[in-house]
Order: structure tokens, then sequence, then C-alpha cells
């Protein structure tokens, strides 16, 4: 978006009511500047909103008015064609009428109210759904290609259920296509926030430029000096005695400082999913394990191994339990759930046998945590001298080979590296695919961690064995 199209939104911003000004500040021609103000930060999120000046933990930072909201009550109350024909179709999901609402507003051009607001939503996401067979491949774990097959067929089973209702309203045909239908679905699941009267959430113009912050395993509790409206909210909500959409600061921000929301726990491999972006250090990240569990009644993403490297509760309850004779798993269940250790002999072989898991996934996977990390240098210089020497010196051949692929992939040859622009397709693809290595690196770290912390609890368990008594 440049910097014309931006001023013009925020002024729009300004006309529907939205507003960061402290009460008592007269109106202006942006909405933005008091409070907040759209900054860039290339290594957390990208475009995002910073603190505009020193914001106290707790305070309101951002209101917008519940009129300028998009969701389906407010699109079809101005498009009563619109109401008559989504009445026709009460099967459809909420997200799916919201797909088609928008949709409808997108094709409606300059007439639709929001036209300034849509104007700057991103062209194209990279959320799982938008992954190629390429791209996916290189997740190289069976879980995440899974997801992400998953996740297409829903997408496309969607579209086809909604197709006779979108064609019903006359919408142009490049709108029919399931191109159309994929950006619209990819806008609503990055970008909606929660609203109590639709389960599809509404799209909240300036409010989601907001980016994501983790919330840590441990969360804060609220002092006593933050404000009765924290206490109520945390990042924002709708409140219906404001008639708006409210933001407030979960912490004290210094001037300059990025503004993030918390708006869920979110696995890395969620986050692609749902938002189309991970986070280098989640406290939230985890691997699932497969795992017989025999009659315990753990759910399968009860079954994982932290960020940290350390098995979860009840993976940990499990494995202690699988280990013990099924006739005394009785007598010692009690202490298991309680998160004891069954006996010094049993917490080894549960850490060595949890650390043979851990090497046996990482031995199938195509690639190690090292040639990954070499991969991924090479993917951000992807248009260097440095890359394109590499590529002619068969140096790393794993890395190569993987380069290689994706040139391939592309229709690009070595020489290619070097020219720019490269086809808009295989510069979105390039980011994919970094975000595909990315998450896999951070999935095998996860298990070269659980594998030393396996090895130094036995270390640790073994040398109080042999620790003499005094």
């Amino acid at each position: 978006m440049g910097d014309q199209e931006l001023a013009e939104f925020l002024r729009w911003g300004a006309m529907v009511g939205i507003s960061d000004a402290p009460p008592g500040f007269p109106p202006c021609s942006s909405c933005l500047g008091h409070t907040l103000c759209i900054s860039n930060f290339p290594d957390a999120g990208g475009r995002g909103l910073a603190a505009a000046r020193e914001l106290r933990k707790g305070e309101t930072i951002l209101k917008v008015p519940r009129r300028a909201l998009m969701c389906r009550d407010s699109v079809l109350e101005g498009d009563k064609c619109l109401a008559a024909s989504v009445e026709r179709y009460p099967h459809l999901s909420p997200t799916q009428v919201l797909a088609v609402c928008l949709l409808s507003e997108v094709c409606k051009g300059r007439d639709s109210q929001w036209y300034p607001y849509l104007i700057q939503l991103p062209r194209s996401y990279d959320l799982l759904v938008n992954f190629g067979q390429f791209e996916v491949q290189a997740f190289q774990v069976d879980d995440a290609i899974y997801a992400s097959k998953q996740a297409v067929s829903k997408v496309q089973y969607d579209w086809k259920e909604a197709k006779r209702l979108m064609e019903d309203i006359s919408l142009r045909p490049q709108f029919l296509t399931f191109r159309s239908w994929l950006w619209a679905f990819a806008t609503i699941s990055s970008r909606t926030l929660h609203i109590p009267w639709d389960k599809a959430g509404c799209l909240c113009p300036v409010g989601d430029l907001f980016n994501y912050e983790a919330p840590g395993i441990d969360a804060p509790t609220l002092d006593n000096e933050v404000n009765e409206d924290f206490n109520r909210l945390t990042d924002g909500g709708c409140e219906e005695d404001r008639n708006a959409y409210c933001f407030y600061a979960r912490q004290s921000y210094s001037r300059g400082e990025q503004v993030l929301l918390r708006y869920g726990t979110y696995s890395n491999l969620e986050l692609l999913e749902h938002y189309g972006f991970l986070l280098k250090h989640n406290p939230n990240d985890k691997v699932l394990i497969q795992y017989q569990s025999g009659k315990l009644s753990w759910t399968r993403e009860a079954l994982h191994i932290q960020s940290d490297g350390k098995p979860s509760f009840a993976l940990l309850c499990a494995m202690r339990l699988s280990i013990i004779p099924p006739n005394q798993r009785k007598a010692v269940g009690h202490l298991a759930h309680a998160g004891l250790m069954l006996s010094v002999v049993n917490e080894i072989a549960v850490m060595k046998s949890l650390s043979k898991l851990c090497e046996d996934l990482l031995s199938k996977l195509p690639s190690s945590m090292e040639e990954d990390c070499l991969l991924l240098e090479a993917v951000e210089n992807i248009h260097s001298d440095f890359l394109y020497s590499h590529l002619h010196s068969n140096k790393d051949m794993v890395v190569t080979d993987q380069l290689n692929a994706f040139l391939q992939t592309h229709d690009l040859k070595k020489e290619h590296i070097l020219e720019l622009p490269w086809p808009k397709r295989a510069e979105r693809s390039l980011g994919r695919w970094k975000l595909a290595v990315q998450w896999r690196l951070g999935y095998k770290k996860i298990l070269h961690s659980c594998i030393r912390h396996c090895s130094e609890t036995i270390e640790h368990l073994v040398s109080d064995i042999n620790e003499p008594a005094t």
C-alpha cells in the first residue's frame, strides 16, 4: 500500500469514527497519531502498530465503532438483495457467509462503504491452504503435510457449497473462482476478531494491523494498579456500553515500541494454518508424539514434547505407567497422575525410551538440522553471487539438490538467480518454502532439545545413585 492510499485509509477511518485519541481530544483528519502509528518491523511481523507516545498498561489505545466493523450483519444490513439470497442457504456456515459477503463488497469496488479498507488488504497470504505441492513437501513431517492437505480439502468443500449462492447474486466470474474464495478465506482466517454475536468474527479496520505476541506458558497475573477497564478486558473486545471494539495496552510501552496482541495460544503449525506466519521463539510450540498410552484417556494433542524439549505432563505420565507391568499400575497410578517419579529405574527407562523415540523421528527425515540451517542461509541469499557460486561448486549436495528442485519447479535456471525481478509466483513460493524450512528446523530443534534433556536427566539420576551416603 502506497503512502497516498495509506493516508486515505486513515482519513476514512477518522470519518467512520475510528480513533486512538485519549478522551477529551478533538477529532482530527487521521484516526492514528495520538497513541499509535503505523511502522515497519522487518524481524517482528512486518507492518504493524507502534506506540506514538509512552503508553501505560491497561489504558485504551484504539476504539473502532461497531458501524465500522465488517461482519455478516453489517454487510447484509446495507445489501437487502444479498440478505434475501443468504436466507435461501441456511446450511452455509457463518464463515462461508462472511466470505460471500467479503467477495460481494470487493466486487462493488468504490460503491462499497469499506472500499478504502478493502484496497489495503494483502493480495496474497501464506496460510497452509496457500502452500503449493513443493512447499508442502518441504515440511517433511507427516503431521504438517497432512494438516496442509486437510486445510485445502476443507476450503475446496466450502467453496463448492457456497458457489451456488455466489452465482445467485451474480458475482462477476473472477470472484467465483477458487482462487478468489481462497483469498477471502485467508483474509477471514488471518484477520477477523472475535465478536459475541457471530462465530465467524468480524473484520476490524485498523484494529487488524496489530501483530501477534505469543502468550507465555505461565500467564502473568494482573496487578492491582490496573484500571477497571483492563480487569474487564485484556487485549480488547466488543463493549456494548461503548458500542465499539476497544483495544487496551497489555503492558506499558515506550515510544516507537511495537504494540502487540495476544489472541490465543498456538503452536507454530497452528499459526501457519490460521495466520500465515510462525515465531522463531514460540513458548507454545510443540512436537506431537505417536505413543500408545494403553487404556489411559489422553488425547493425542496432550502427548507432546514442549518447546523447551521436556515431555508434556501427559506424555511423561503415560510413559512412566507403560513401563510398569499391567498388574502393578493400579497401585502406583496415583503417583504418576500426581506428576511424581515412580522410581529411579523407571525414570531412567522412560528417558532412554523417549530419547530413542526422538532419534527415530529425526532419522526418518531427509535432511538434518545442520543442513536446514545451511539451506535457510542459502534461501535468504537467493539472489546473491554467493549462492550462484555455491550452486556451481556442488558443495553441500543436500542443500544444492533442494535449491535446484525449487528452480526446476518454477522453470528457472541457475542463470536466473541474479535476474530480478523474479515472477511474482516464484517469489511468493520462495517465501512459503522458507516458512516450511523454518518450521521443520524448529521441529528438529525441539527433538534435539528433548534428547539433550533426557541425557542430562539420566546423568543426574545416575550420579544420585552413585553418590555415597554421608
